[in-house]
């Protein structure tokens, strides 16, 4: 408790409360712009996070992370063009809500929504992150090995729907994580004789070109049509009659999306699809749906909001992202200065418990905002592409050379964004290959800890029952869906 009161001292400065402010601002704008994700605007916003120290920064972009779930509601719902992939699921039941007329209520309820999921997520963050925290305080580097391995072999269930596209992707994330000087050997591995990288890749050029660059580029080669927005004259507070009748669906919604957000990998989007389904599997009134259900519009929004806090928990606690997004915000704190673990807890608590503030912050900021300023916020996706993307370019190429000030990162970055360009034409999801990238360098130095622990004798492994628990966990996810596979067909032959 005393150190969630330090954190509230921290958010009272007015830098920091500003800070949170504008994430939360610039979380809604780019929520509601179809095409431009949280991702890819953190990705962006990072390297101009690096002068603001390490509070203000987390902070900005937590708020940003929480507040673009929620924008993209706003255009599912008055345009059917979800803003961000997490609201495609709001988009089936909220616009066909807004073509009835009831497009101020769709939005007062996915407010609501949002924001109860989202603090229900934070309170369980402060929960349960110094609890998983101190139980890792007996992890040592084969236990980190094991769980920087699980963490990749979710890889196979974030993004695309290929899962052995994304084992690819993620593959080719780690074959990145393994260029420049070998801090162990000394030797300098596929840096082909360019000065530039032999100290490696960076996080951020690559983050921006897969994510921004990238979908700069996916957008140039597509033709839309100029949309249509159900407009109404504010976002409608819900009534009682309509809280109480959506009140199981928020709860699970909540619950589902904070314990899928929690598992490495798969992040809001995936929270928000099941949140639906199961809304709509648990309902009485499953007749609505289809036709426009105020339920399927909150089960989905707090879901994808939950999952927010959720994945902050294995990203501040263990340093294994919870999706793709924390894993640009756990490339954030690295670049800070600050290495997440369970050692935070202990030496910067007071830093992370401002970031727990400013989550239940920006949780109200977009409640309030959601309520009052929806109309003006549906108006973003009006923003013509030339004037867009034009803007969105000059901020990759800053963003990319800032950190280092070397236009090989530029390069980098450009060569991502191709890469992140042929991903999407190809069916790949350009998540995995971060993944593979933040987890990489974990794997590979946590292996080599734990050979030089025991002799370079692999059996030392077993010798280590967290590690061991860890391993049969990764083997049964990976091996879980072949073996599904094999029991149908056996079962269908016996029938």
């Amino acid at each position: 408790m005393e150190g969630f009161l330090g954190g509230l001292a921290v958010l009272v400065d007015p830098y920091v409360m500003l800070m949170v402010l504008l994430g939360t601002v610039l979380g809604i704008f780019v929520g509601a712009l179809p095409g431009i994700s949280g991702s890819t605007t953190i990705a962006l916003m990072l390297p101009m996070t690096i002068a603001m120290g390490p509070v203000p920064a987390i902070c900005f972009l937590g708020a940003i992370y929480c507040a673009a779930n929620f924008g993209g509601s706003i255009t599912a719902i008055l345009v059917n063009a979800p803003g961000d992939p997490s609201a495609s699921a709001t988009a089936l039941e909220g616009f066909k809500m807004a073509e009835k007329g009831q497009a101020g209520l769709a939005l007062g309820m996915s407010a609501v929504a949002s924001a109860i999921g989202g603090i229900f997520s934070v309170v369980v963050l402060i929960v349960a992150a110094p609890l998983l925290a101190q139980s890792a305080y007996s992890f040592g580097p084969p236990e980190y090995f094991a769980l920087a391995l699980f963490g990749l072999s979710m890889c196979a269930a974030i993004g695309g729907d290929s899962a052995v596209k994304n084992l690819i992707a993620a593959a080719l994330g780690l074959l990145i994580a393994t260029v420049g000087m070998d801090l162990t050997t000394g030797v300098e591995r596929y840096a082909f004789g360019v000065m530039e990288l032999s100290d490696g890749i960076g996080f951020v050029p690559v983050l921006i070109g897969l994510f921004a660059f990238g979908e700069m580029l996916d957008q140039a080669a597509r033709r839309y049509g100029k949309p249509t927005i159900a407009f109404t004259d504010a976002a409608r507070v819900p009534g009682w009659a309509e809280m109480r009748k959506c009140a199981r669906s928020i709860w699970i919604g909540s619950g589902i999306g904070t314990f899928i957000g929690a598992l490495p990998a798969l992040g809001a989007t995936t929270a928000a699809l099941i949140g639906y389904n199961e809304t709509r599997r648990w309902s009485k009134h499953k007749h609505e749906f289809g036709h426009g259900s105020i339920e399927g519009v909150a089960g989905p929004e707090a879901a994808n909001n939950a999952a927010v806090g959720g994945s902050m928990v294995p990203t501040l606690a263990l340093g294994i992202p919870g999706s793709a997004t924390t894993a640009i915000i756990l490339a954030g704190l690295i670049v800070q200065g600050v290495r997440p673990g369970p050692h935070l807890f202990n030496e910067q608590p007071t830093l992370l418990y401002a970031v727990f503030a400013s989550m239940l912050a920006a949780n109200l900021f977009y409640l309030a905002m959601g309520l009052y300023m929806a109309r003006f916020f549906a108006r973003i996706s009006l923003i013509p592409s030339a004037f867009l993307w034009p803007a969105v370019f000059v901020l990759c190429v800053v963003g990319a050379y800032g950190p280092n000030q070397s236009m090989g990162d530029v390069y980098v970055m450009l060569a991502a964004g191709v890469v992140g360009f042929l991903f999407r034409r190809a069916g790949f999801s350009p998540a995995p290959l971060i993944m593979g990238l933040v987890l990489g360098g974990m794997v590979e130095e946590t292996l080599k800890q734990s050979l030089i622990i025991f002799g370079d004798d692999l059996s030392g492994f077993l010798g280590r029952p967290i590690a061991l628990l860890l391993f049969a966990v990764t083997a049964a996810g990976l091996l879980w869906p072949v073996a599904s596979r094999l029991l149908r067909f056996a079962r269908a032959a016996r029938a």
